[in-house]
């Protein structure tokens, strides 16, 4: 990147994501930007930034996961102080966005949160967003402002090629039937079979894992969804799977959310392997499972979808090789 790339072009990052905001900047050549969030002691948050950003394309990469509150807040006044140095466009980067399963009224009285988190972002200054694996791809229309929704089944698919001898007869299961088209496009990219587990959602953390629909007799099972939070829905079909002859289960998803019984839950299962980015940093939190854990990084992917925005680019290049979002 030439030098008056790098003095026109800022990423940022909140507290939770500078290793994947580091990583963005390497791919970048471009050092982080220089900035600070501190906590008064009551929780109330500000953001200091110690560079010039007038004039400046800035970017920054926050994911508004676990404590989701916390990251959001700090996300928007992130946003407010950027705008307020005179930034001269502001881009948020959000691998993983919060509350997004709150993109519908699906019973009466309840808020649709996922709008109201898009209108926020709006109203605090952001002028784009980068987006990854949204859980629903309509939460795109929810903001006034251009969005870009990547998929991290780019990322996937050169991981399971390296592998794919190691996979032998593959068929690709759907966990839900929400994610069909993915789990059809994949097994496509990936050349194996498909196979859907109805699911139906008893509360926020329980599931009712119903009929398998196709074969999976000695076949290795690769399921894929967009994230796994409490691992209620990937452990019962990883079950309902080896029932029906399944040679062995891998799971993969894009977000690593791994709350609640989340660890106890894949430690107790059967499944073997468990592929996820770094979209949301784990931690410690996968030392119950640290043999069985994949982590792999979108922060080149992330990293060239920001030069392209920057460069006022095409970004549709970065869709080869993927299976789209979750619809």
């Amino acid at each position: 990147m030439s030098k008056a790339d790098a003095n026109s072009l800022k990423v940022f990052a909140g507290r939770n994501s500078k290793d994947l905001a580091s990583g963005i900047c390497r791919h970048l050549d471009l050092p982080l930007g220089a900035a600070r969030t501190e906590a008064f002691p009551d929780g109330e948050l500000i953001v200091k930034l110690d560079e010039d950003v007038r004039g400046r394309d800035c970017f920054v990469v926050l994911s508004t996961g676990a404590p989701v509150n916390d990251n959001l807040m700090e996300l928007l006044v992130f946003i407010d102080c950027l705008r307020r140095a005179s930034a001269r466009r502001i881009t948020v980067v959000t691998p993983y966005f919060g509350y997004a399963r709150q993109d519908r009224k699906d019973e009466g009285r309840v808020p649709i949160t996922a709008k109201l988190v898009a209108n926020l972002i709006t109203a605090a200054g952001a002028e784009r967003v980068l987006a990854m694996d949204l859980h629903a791809a309509q939460i795109q229309g929810f903001f006034d402002i251009p969005v870009d929704h990547l998929s991290a089944t780019k990322v996937f698919h050169e991981y399971f090629m390296s592998i794919r001898e190691e996979l032998g007869d593959l068929c690709l299961v759907s966990p839900d039937v929400g994610n069909v088209k993915v789990a059809e496009a994949f097994a496509n990219l990936l050349g194996g079979d498909l196979a859907i587990i109805n699911k139906r959602r008893v509360s926020g953390s329980d599931v009712t894992t119903g009929h398998l629909i196709g074969s999976v007799k000695n076949k290795t099972v690769l399921m894929y969804d967009d994230m796994i939070t409490t691992a209620g829905t990937i452990c019962e079909a990883a079950k309902v799977v080896l029932d029906q002859g399944a040679r062995r289960v891998i799971a993969a998803a894009t977000h690593a959310v791994l709350v609640g019984l989340a660890m106890q839950r894949i430690a107790a299962s059967p499944i073997s392997r468990l592929v996820c980015t770094n979209t949301i940093p784990t931690g410690d939190r996968v030392d119950p499972i640290r043999e069985r854990f994949v982590e792999l990084s979108v922060a080149p992917l992330l990293g060239e979808a920001i030069h392209r925005i920057h460069h006022n680019m095409s970004i549709s290049a970065l869709f080869r090789n993927t299976a789209g979002a979750k619809r």
